[in-house]
């Protein structure tokens, strides 16, 4: 039986404390544990992308990584990115442009594509399929993603146009 690991983790922009087991994975502590429901878990080998967050600056699979290990941590999920009421301009262009369908692969297309824009405002067609080839999306061509990416990063460059 292993010993259980104090964890403190901000997500969200809440810190929370727990104890946790060595083995226990990110995903299962933020959906189970702290009831953060966006992240989905999709495939648990890193390959689909559904449970992609933002962890200290950078896009992680919450299904490769242990809660102790993220001990410190800035997490954020789709639940910090935006609201029903306060929708992030990412969700308004998945929204408007039907980039998404079931749904099930969204909020960590969105968590993604945050980073991706942070990292690249005015991403090419091939950066944005490039950037997001790591999120699978089992409904679509990934046309209408790419599409809602290019809307919204045209937005928030507008918009920050419009602020300076």
């Amino acid at each position: 039986m292993s010993k259980k690991k104090h964890v403190t983790l901000n997500v969200n922009g809440k810190t929370e404390e727990f104890l946790a087991e060595p083995r226990e994975l990110l995903i299962y502590t933020l959906r189970e544990r702290l009831n953060i429901t966006g992240p989905h878990i999709g495939c648990e080998t890193s390959h689909c992308g559904a449970c992609t967050v933002t962890i200290n600056g950078k896009s992680v699979k919450s299904c490769t990584m242990f809660a102790v290990q993220a001990e410190g941590a800035e997490i954020t999920t789709i639940e910090g990115i935006g609201g029903p009421d306060n929708l992030h301009p990412l969700q308004e262009a998945f929204k408007e442009h039907h980039g998404l369908q079931c749904g099930y692969c969204t909020p960590g297309m969105i968590t993604r594509a945050t980073k991706l824009l942070e990292e690249i405002p005015n991403p090419t067609e091939a950066e944005i399929r490039f950037g997001m080839a790591g999120n699978l999306c089992r409904c679509t061509g990934y046309q209408n993603i790419v599409k809602s990416i290019q809307a919204a990063a045209a937005q928030m460059s507008a918009a920050k146009e419009a602020a300076e």
